[in-house]
């Protein structure tokens, strides 16, 4: 789970450091922040490449956009935020002037701001109607996904994107107690199925995140982001990407090692970067991430 900055007070970007060192800003170049969040990372990215650089910063959650736009307004003309899905990453740098870029980052997951709202219904901590969505004015939400598919596509989604070695029970119990409206419910109905028993972490932790990756079509639209990176960026130009779970990784690392074969990136590092000890216990939500870095060849 991502936990980009959430107010002005709270500066706790993930692995700031390392990917500063792995993107490399230098002043009088291109930027594209694609998880712009609250501007942690992007602050980091926009105090390098002064004078004369450019960031753009897109986030799917308008929300994100006027925190982010508050955040950072001291560097002005600098900056330029847009709402937008990085699944349509090409069209947005397009529009705005972005299209020889000298890094792009994503930070993928959901960020602290959307946990800490219970309203937004990302967390089973607290009674909230079941939403899960990035940008609430578009797509199914997690609610419509629990009452209204089969049960059968219920369960692969709780596989296929929670890798919930329980789905089929779970879904199961889910069909049979619709309505499902809640955080809280949901959260109940599941911890039922594992028989109350509690882990290193909460018996509807992989339900959620399923459910929230399934609203948001968080794997197609990174595939479809990840493609539009090569077009993209300038010759030397760094790719950047941190990510939360197994399932985004594998698609990440993939993707740069295909992309690598045909000789249109170097990987800087053929190993991923993980946060230090030090951050895992000052920033516990940084303990999953993972990071990776890739290059454009000419």
């Amino acid at each position: 789970m991502s936990a980009r900055e959430i107010s002005p007070m709270a500066h706790i970007p993930v692995m700031v450091t390392e990917v500063m060192e792995a993107l490399q800003p230098r002043p009088g170049r291109l930027y594209v922040d694609c998880t712009v969040g609250a501007g942690g990372h992007a602050r980091a990215i926009l105090e390098r490449i002064e004078p004369g650089g450019r960031l753009l910063g897109i986030d799917a959650d308008p929300a994100a956009i006027d925190l982010a736009r508050d955040n950072l307004a001291r560097f002005g003309t600098s900056l330029t935020l847009t709402q937008g899905n990085y699944g349509d990453l090409k069209d947005l740098c397009e529009r705005h002037g972005f299209t020889a870029n000298a890094g792009i980052l994503m930070d993928l997951g959901v960020s602290s701001m959307q946990l800490d709202r219970a309203e937004r219904g990302f967390s089973f901590q607290r009674e909230a109607p079941l939403d899960m969505r990035f940008d609430s004015t578009g797509g199914p939400s997690a609610a419509d996904i629990v009452n209204t598919y089969s049960e059968q596509e219920i369960a692969r989604i709780l596989w296929e994107y929670g890798e919930e070695r329980h789905s089929r029970q779970i879904a199961h119990r889910i069909v049979q107690n619709r309505p499902v409206l809640s955080t809280v419910r949901l959260a109940h109905i599941v911890q039922q199925v594992h028989g109350g028993k509690r882990g290193k972490i909460h018996p509807a932790t992989r339900t959620f995140m399923a459910l929230r990756i399934a609203a948001n079509r968080e794997l197609e639209n990174l595939r479809l982001g990840l493609d539009q990176t090569v077009g993209l960026l300038r010759e030397g130009g760094r790719m950047v990407v941190i990510s939360y779970h197994s399932l985004e990784d594998r698609i990440v690392k993939q993707f740069m090692r295909a992309e690598a074969a045909r000789h249109v990136f170097s990987l800087v590092s053929r190993k991923v970067i993980r946060p230090t000890s030090l951050e895992t216990r000052s920033n516990p939500r940084s303990r999953s991430a993972r990071l990776r870095v890739a290059e454009r060849l000419a």
